[in-house]
This record gives structure tokens, C-alpha cells and sequence, in this order.
């Protein structure tokens, strides 16, 4: 069931960040929303008077999980999940009426995972892949767009039926979209190899030639991708920095 956590806005969507009700055996809250009030009353509303037994986070970023402690407040006795410790790659964990098993998937953020549910073959996906959009790599914020790659295509492997996002709705060709995902990245990385051939230095130089004119916060967030790619390109040895500048 999904349940919207009322923070719409240029980074979430028109709808904000999409959180999971899995009824059952174990009531469980996948991502965990920013606390708005409204989430938490429609939360409450479907739960429908049974407790809230645990709460699976998908990665660290706010939009995901500052709203643990709201929940807490009036659910306390539900489970934190990754809690104090990461979980660990390929575990199961019981969730609902089933059980999902925990996917590594580093890349939007080095704590990223995917819970995939094997018997209806539907991932939930966190920030991975979206609709109408794609995703950012914050270079700066232990962005990866190396494992990021190796997500994707790690995930698309798994031939899943539907993914369910962190934003926007479920996405029914996975395959399709991960292949487009693939595709878009590897055109924009050949965008930021010509922008240091025509002498751009750094990602801020870069913004205005790969992404046209974009707001002053839209800019720094692609300038934190374009880092990423630089980064990459780096560890390719196709890109080197030095004094404070890029070069091919």
C-alpha cells in the first residue's frame, strides 16, 4: 500500500516521497517519510488500530528517514531496520504476510539497498530508478556512479516483474527503464568528456554546457553528478584532477 509522506517539492516530486505499508504478520513501513502529519494520520488510518511492527529504511538521505522518531513517538515498539548496524547483503527479513531479501545497491548513497520480494517478483527500489527523471549521484555526499552502474545493472539481472520507487509511481518495465538509465549516463559522461576538451575545468563550469540553464539549487545538484562522473572518468584513468582543475 502506498502511502505518500506529504513532503512534495523540486527534489521528492508533486507527490514527495513514496513510503510502503506491508500489512500482516508483521506490519512493516518501507522508508520511513519526513514526519509530516498528514503521513502519520494516513499511516495510523490504515493500520486501522494494529501496531506498527518495524520500519525498513532504504538509505539514509532526510526524504527517507527523518521521519523515524515521529513514527516512534507513536509507535514505539516498532523495529528500526538498519538501526545501528548496516544490514548485510542478500539477508532475508520478514515483512508482512512474506519475507524480502536485502540487495546491496550503493550509488545514490553508499547505504542503499533494495528489498525484493521474491514471490511477486517486485522490487522496492528506494532511490535506484524514477519516473519522469533521473537520479542524482551526489558526488559529495559519497555519491558513486561506478556502483551506482553496477546497481542498475545488478537489479536489472534479476529480471524483476515491477519496481516499486522512492518516487513517483511503480515503474512496469523495469528492464526497459534500467536499460534507459544505462544509455542516458553513458551519453552524459561522453557530454563532460567534450566540455573538458573545450577547456572546462571544473563541474560548475560544466553546468550551463550539459544542462542548459537550470535554478541556482538545480545547478548545484547537477554540478555534484557531474563530479561523480568526473570521478569515474578518473578512476578510468581518462580523467585526471590536479591544482584545482580537470583534464582529459
Amino acid at each position: 500500500m502506498l502511502l505518500p509522506a506529504g513532503n512534495p517539492s523540486l527534489w521528492t516530486g508533486p507527490t514527495g516521497t513514496n513510503t510502503y505499508l506491508l500489512p500482516g504478520r508483521v506490519t512493516t513501513l518501507i522508508d520511513a517519510g519526513v514526519g509530516d502529519p498528514s503521513h502519520l494520520s494516513a499511516l495510523e488510518a490504515s493500520l486501522d488500530g494494529r501496531p506498527l511492527d518495524r520500519i525498513l529504511i532504504t538509505h539514509s538521505h532526510v526524504d527517507h528517514a527523518s521521519g523515524v522518531p515521529s513514527l516512534l513517538e507513536r509507535w514505539p515498539a516498532a523495529q528500526v531496520r538498519p538501526g545501528s548496524e548496516p544490514f548485510a547483503d542478500g539477508s532475508t527479513i520478514a515483512a508482512g504476510d512474506g519475507t524480502l531479501t536485502v540487495l546491496h545497491t550503493p550509488g545514490h548513497a553508499p547505504d542503499h539497498v533494495c528489498f525484493a520480494d521474491d514471490t511477486t517478483r517486485e522490487i522496492y527500489c528506494g532511490d535506484l530508478v524514477r519516473t519522469g527523471g533521473t537520479v542524482v549521484i551526489p558526488a559529495s555526499r559519497g555519491g558513486d556512479l561506478r556502483e551506482y552502474l553496477s546497481s542498475l545493472r545488478r537489479i536489472r539481472e534479476l529480471r524483476p516483474r515491477r519496481l516499486l520507487p522512492g518516487h513517483g509511481p511503480a515503474i512496469e518495465e523495469p528492464e526497459r527503464v534500467i536499460d534507459d538509465y544505462l544509455a542516458h549516463r553513458a551519453w552524459r559522461e561522453s557530454q563532460v568528456i567534450e566540455a573538458l576538451r573545450r577547456g572546462r575545468s571544473t563541474p560548475a563550469d560544466m553546468v550551463d554546457d550539459v544542462y542548459g540553464k537550470l535554478p541556482r539549487m538545480l545547478a548545484a545538484a547537477a554540478a555534484d553528478s557531474l563530479l561523480a562522473h568526473l570521478k569515474k572518468l578518473e578512476a578510468e584513468g581518462v580523467a585526471k584532477f590536479s591544482e584545482g582543475r580537470w583534464k582529459v
